[in-house]
Parts: C-alpha cells; structure tokens; sequence
C-alpha cells in the first residue's frame, strides 16, 4: 500500500515523496522578472516531492496578469536560474508551468495595448489582476480577436522555446503544459471558446489540434520524461466550458499516451471549487482507463480540495501523486505536518495576490511556532 511520503520514479525524475506543490499565482515578479523573495518562497517549500511553480508566460502576448513571471527574456530566465538553483541546493525538484492565458487577459498587459488573442472573438466572462498603487485590483478582462491560422505555428514554436529554455538555461528538472482553468490551450478544446471553422475548430480532433502540437513539439525538445499537462475537464473557471468533457478528453488522453509523459494532472471538478459538478458530469476513472489502455504510463496526479486522508485514499485506488494547493500557501513544512498530523497554519487570503513578504515567505514552521511559544 503506498503512501504520500514513499517515493516515486516520475519519467526522469526521482521525487522524495508523493506531495506536489500545485501552481499557485502569487503576483510577486515585477516586469515579469523572478525575484530573490521567490527563491526564498520555492527553497522554503523543496520538501515537496515536486514543486511546480507559479503559471509563468512563455510570451509577453501570454501575460493576463500584473507580476506574474515570464521565461521569454535573458532577464527571466536568470531570475529562475537563481531559484532552481536554491530548490536544488535544498534536495527538492522542480518544474516550471508553461502559460499563454489567451483571452484572460487586458490590454494593459499586452504588447503596445494590443487585444489579447483567442481562438473565437468571444469575451471571457472573468476578470484578471492589475496592480495600483501598490495593490491589486481586479478588472475585466478585454475583448481578444481571434488568431489567425496562420499564427497558430509560431505559437507552437514559442511554447517550444520556452520549454527548451527552461531545461538548458534556467535549470529546470521538467516543465508542464498549462492546458487547464480556462486559458489558451483549453479555449481551443472547448466549445465556449471555440467557434472557428478551419482545422482548429468544430470536431473534437480539430480542437485538441493545437494542445496536441504543442505537447509534441515540447516532447520533441526535451523529451517526454522531462513533460507533464495539466487539464481541466470540467472547471468553469474563466468562463469556459464544453459540451461533452468526456467524449473530448478521453481522446486527448488517448492520443497523449504515445508521447510517454512523466505525469498527467488532473484538476477534479472546478478549479479552487465544488469537487463536484451535478451538471457537468464526468468519469476520471474512465479518462485513466482510457490513457492506460492506449498505453499511456505516465503518473497520475489528483488535485483540488485534498487533505491527508483523502489524498491516502486517492493514493490506495489508483493515483500516483496529491497536488496540494492553498495548504501550501500558509505551511512551507506541509509534507512533515502532513507526516505528523500537525495542525496545519491558515492562510491569509487578502495577502495571496500581490505584496511582499508578508502571507508569502513569512509563515512560520511548526518547529519555528514551537520555539517562539
């Protein structure tokens, strides 16, 4: 019987254990360049058997958010050398999550205010994050326009650079696609953001088109062992959905299986939300039923809304790994807690989003609570 503190062979990589730090947006990368204060974050949390970080932009089109990172500028990529090598140096692993948000974005964050780009001219019912004076600020996010096809190759090559990027210059152990919650590579999958008529839209093999390519594209750069995807089936989150989640993603997972990647994580229910959705059904253990039997062997990752038991019992029908998202936040010692049964700290929501040290680095270990009681 396993459990969240035995190790695991995840493609190429060897993790100390089965608790993975999800990505969480944090808001702390002025001009969209890493910063010591994130090293400090990452190092204080490398006891995780696997850390992905923060969504980082592969593009300055990518960007949707005020200080969110990039891995597209010398500048970048020196900031995150300086932070794999800290997570390094302190026994942990770590790969970085590949981004281009599409239409969740503001002109205010593109390149010379142009409109964020999408696969339909269809506005995203959500909101993104500008910083002012000093604060974050939600706003609406601005009506994109839609890609041309011929656009489409050299945003495959973009995500492509960045991957090759991330490995050979700032140090990273892998990378994994952000094709979840709404942003580019979900927009194309579903039908809420997808209205186009050419090959990247209408059949559900037209619209996996682009997550397929790029996969493949960053497969072909780094190796499918370094390569994991995250997916969304059925969050709502950022205005999206589809009409049928399952039909669509069992043949996404049946077509990933050859690409033999390290991991596949899988967001149950709505990002951050309900585990589940009465209205939006769907089977996970039919979508792993389906990679398995098209010979798909990378591990399985669960996450959204895990604690210690339920993420044992995960563990003890079929999962390989537990992402742990919000727990985090607040417990840089959350795998010894964890292994304890120590109470956890609780995080400081108005601090998640934007600032400095303070709801980021500040939050003390059980042992730093024990000493200073």
């Amino acid at each position: 019987m396993s459990t969240l503190f035995d190790p695991l062979q995840v493609g190429e990589l060897t993790l100390a254990n089965r608790i993975v730090m999800a990505p969480l947006t944090r808001n702390r990368a002025p001009n969209a360049v890493p910063t010591a204060l994130m090293a400090e974050y990452y190092t204080q949390r490398a006891s995780a058997g696997l850390l992905i970080t923060e969504a980082t932009a592969i593009s300055h089109q990518g960007q949707g958010y005020a200080d969110v990172p990039g891995l597209y500028g010398t500048e970048q990529l020196d900031g995150w050398k300086r932070i794999t090598s800290a997570v390094h140096q302190a026994g942990g692993k770590i790969v970085v999550q590949l981004w281009h948000v599409g239409r969740v974005s503001h002109t205010e964050l593109q390149p010379a205010g142009a409109a964020p780009v999408a696969p339909s001219a269809i506005a995203a019912k959500t909101k993104t994050v500008l910083i002012k004076n000093g604060a974050a600020t939600f706003v609406q996010t601005s009506m994109p326009r839609a890609l041309l096809a011929d656009e489409l190759p050299g945003i495959v090559h973009t995500y492509q650079a960045a991957a090759r990027n991330a490995i050979e210059t700032a140090g990273f152990d892998g990378i994994e696609v952000h094709a979840a919650n709404g942003y580019l590579l979900d927009q194309f999958m579903k039908t809420s953001a997808n209205q186009r008529s050419d090959d990247y839209g209408g059949s559900i093999e037209n619209r996996a088109r682009l997550t397929l390519e790029v996969t493949r594209a960053i497969v072909d750069a780094i190796g499918g062992g370094r390569t994991g995807i995250r997916l969304s089936p059925v969050t709502s989150s950022n205005d999206i959905g589809d009409e049928d989640p399952q039909a669509l993603f069992n043949y996404l997972l049946r077509e990933l299986a050859s690409l033999n990647l390290a991991y596949i994580h899988i967001v149950e229910g709505v990002t951050g939300g309900a585990r589940e959705v009465p209205e939006r059904p769907f089977d996970y253990a039919a979508l792993k039923r389906a990679y398995r039997m098209a010979g798909g062997r990378g591990a399985w990752m669960v996450n959204n809304g895990y604690d210690k038991a339920m993420a044992e019992q995960a563990l003890n029908t079929g999962a390989d790994l537990v992402a742990f998202g919000r727990p985090f936040i607040a417990n840089p010692d959350l795998v010894r807690r964890l292994h304890d049964n120590a109470e956890l700290n609780t995080p400081d929501n108005a601090t998640f989003y934007g600032g400095g040290a303070k709801g980021y680095t500040d939050y003390p270990t059980r042992q730093q609570s024990s000493t200073s009681a």
